[in-house]
């Protein structure tokens, strides 16, 4: 219900007599109270049309797909990338992308065939792992070099950094120098439901331009004072321009038994200003401020996101896509969309399941995860790019590495072609 709606009295709704002439006054009150409302111009772009969207058809990109296999394959070198997941990418003034990963290994790729004769390549023991990497292409958009990696040092003994959303801005409000800004989430070793960490923080780094390199790194969004970690929130998981700030949406990753989604929150930021932690404000249900956050989706059952999400404007309407939440988690791409980044989220839609690598069967030993939109890459017709990751499911971390370095292609990101079409 409109704020304007929620102002009209059920006695006024009542009345025959007068009624079309206070129709006028009516519509006058609504467009003031609408702009009134906090952050309402700029949350919806000015007024533009928003309608239902879902997920209308898909396909399997190869190129994109197949342009990381070949980069991966290749064994000119071996300091540079042959497989990471937490697939993100951001466009530069160049018009070259750097590509961000979490999670990466480096070193060479064999075969195929290998020594047990599976037919497709694979990587030896002993690859380099580190917990984050870039990958830039040139400006065709061949994927070119490895950045020194990790790109992000360890803040400290036990802990490390996966970079998330990134976004190319000025470096304060108003310059003429761009810098690209990357999110980060901060974690630490963690055990029984935190084995891919404990959440600690969200930072800011700061890598200049046109050379990449990283100038510092800031601390916005502290929570190692939270005490019950499934409840401590993470910004970045997807990064949205605005007409006047960065929409930074992230998630409280909560690993419970009792609550198989995650819930989603939001944050803004003036343009300029994603390195300033005194300028995010965060939704509380009714303004942007600098108080406890509260949820703009997720009732922690049936509808919610994952630990890692994507959002994207699709003309007026925000479009946001998950894995699906409940038994569907790990397999399927279900998406939400709404009218203002803070909601109401409409949803979930019908969803779909990507397809897997070859040999990656049985489809219970594998996960898809991390679904994240390519702006910057969708098609002339119109059609969004979206990557997903997959990994082998094995409590034994130990046999699930074996199997990705049995078959790199299942810790390298896949994508589809996406149509968004009105939605029910």
């Amino acid at each position: 219900m409109s704020a304007a709606e929620r102002k009209r009295s059920p006695r006024a709704r009542k009345r025959k007599r007068g009624a079309l002439l206070a129709l006028p006054l009516t519509a006058v009150l609504a467009g003031v109270l609408l702009a009134a409302l906090p952050g309402a111009d700029d949350d919806r772009e000015g007024g533009a049309a928003c309608a239902p969207r879902k997920v209308d058809s898909w396909t399997p990109d190869g190129g994109a797909t197949g342009e990381f296999a070949r980069y991966g394959n290749d064994a000119a070198r071996f300091d540079d990338w042959t497989g990471g997941d937490g697939t993100h990418s951001v466009r530069l003034p160049d018009g070259r992308l750097l590509w961000l990963f979490s999670d990466t290994f480096l070193g060479q790729v064999h075969g195929p065939p290998n020594l047990s004769g599976q037919p497709h390549a694979w990587r030896d023991a002993t690859a380099p792992f580190v917990r984050n990497s870039a990958v830039v292409t040139d400006r065709s958009g061949a994927l070119e070099r490895t950045l020194a990696a990790p790109l992000l040092p360890d803040p400290a003994a036990g802990q490390w950094r996966w970079p998330v959303a990134a976004k190319v801005e000025p470096r304060s409000p108003g310059s003429a120098e761009k810098v690209v800004r990357v999110l980060i989430w901060t974690r630490a070793t963690g055990t029984g439901p935190w084995i891919y960490g404990l959440p600690l923080a969200t930072e800011v780094a700061t890598l200049s331009l046109p050379d990449l390199r990283v100038e510092g790194v800031v601390k916005v969004s502290d929570q190692s004072a939270v005490t019950d970690p499934a409840e401590r929130i993470l910004y970045g998981t997807t990064a949205v321009h605005g007409a006047k700030y960065t929409y930074v949406f992230g998630g409280n990753d909560g690993k419970r038994s009792v609550r198989p989604a995650s819930d989603a929150f939001v944050a803004r930021v003036p343009h300029g200003r994603l390195a300033e932690p005194g300028a995010w404000r965060y939704w509380n249900g009714r303004a942007w401020g600098t108080g406890r956050p509260v949820p703009v989706l997720g009732d922690g059952a049936k509808k919610g996101v994952g630990s890692a999400y994507t959002v994207v404007r699709d003309n007026g309407t925000w479009v946001l896509f998950t894995m699906a939440a409940g038994t569907e988690g790990l397999s399927t791409i279900t998406s939400y969309w709404a009218c203002s980044p803070t909601g109401p989220w409409h949803g979930p839609t019908k969803g779909f399941a990507p397809p897997l690598p070859p040999d990656s069967e049985p489809r219970q030993s594998t996960a898809v995860y991390n679904p994240q939109a390519h702006p910057a890459l969708s098609a002339d017709d119109g059609r969004l790019l979206l990557s997903y990751d997959v990994n082998w499911l094995d409590p034994d971390p130990q046999v699930a590495q074996s199997h990705v370095n049995r078959n790199v292609s299942l810790y390298r990101p896949r994508f589809v072609r996406l149509r968004l079409g009105p939605a029910d």
